[in-house]
């Protein structure tokens, strides 16, 4: 997608906006890389090398998973395991830098926030903390490798959502394609899991590529660029509004 169209206010276009956390919210990815290589001889899978980090961004989920040899029935053990070591370890896990402007924001707005992640809730209140878990409505945690879409269907049922006015954001390709799934319109940031080339192939209606660009789009300025956003084209459409 190219271009730049009216999204008019954040009021009309969406009705609630859920936030993946790993890796669109939490900086995690260093963290993953290394617990997945302590855990690997417990469970029988092959390490992550440096040389292959790279390859692995431009996959999604289920093919690293394949490419890593973890068998199928290994991966909700390998979860929950991931999820506890964290918790032994979350002092190690940090918001990314303008994250916690971004909240504020977000916070400010009047929608209505929800958290979509497959960690657990614990370890999401530990980072957030308690005054910015306290901003998010609902927090959906513990999801398996597909649980995303069917937990987007439900807040949209939840909040009698049209098709499109649930925004989901997220840094991996399985969040695009849960959202496509689920009728949520899908934004996608540039700082996680995911390269950005591998997630624009799935065209996602926003591609944000720093955090204050979420809030800007969130605290409704229109006529920001869809799947190409950059602090550029924001500032000349506030301009615009500003006239």
């Amino acid at each position: 997608m190219s271009g730049s169209r009216d999204c008019g206010p954040v009021s009309w276009r969406f009705g609630l906006v859920a936030l993946d956390f790993d890796g669109t919210l939490a900086d995690s990815y260093a963290w993953l890389v290394s617990a997945l290589n302590r855990l690997a001889p417990r469970y029988g899978f092959r390490a992550v090398s440096p040389a292959e980090e790279a390859e692995l961004r431009q996959l999604g989920a289920a093919a690293i998973l394949r490419r890593l040899d973890i068998a199928l029935w290994k991966r909700p053990l390998l979860a929950r395991a991931l999820r506890r070591l964290m918790a032994r370890e979350i002092h190690q896990v940090r918001l990314f830098p303008g994250v916690a402007d971004l909240l504020c924001t977000l916070g400010s707005s009047g929608l209505p926030l929800a958290i979509v992640s497959s960690n657990s809730r614990g370890n999401i209140a530990a980072v957030l903390g308690e005054s910015q878990l306290g901003l998010f409505e609902c927090v959906e945690s513990g999801l398996g490798l597909g649980g995303k879409a069917t937990r987007l269907r439900a807040l949209r049922r939840r909040y009698r959502l049209e098709p499109g006015r649930l925004l989901y954001i997220g840094d991996e390709m399985r969040d695009l394609q849960a959202a496509r799934a689920a009728g949520a319109a899908s934004g996608a940031v540039s700082w996680g899991y995911n390269d950005p080339s591998a997630l624009r192939t799935l065209e996602p209606e926003y591609l944000f590529t720093q955090p204050r660009e979420i809030g800007r789009l969130v605290s409704g300025l229109s006529g920001v660029s869809d799947a190409s956003l950059d602090t550029s084209a924001l500032d000349q459409a506030l301009a615009e509004k500003e006239l």
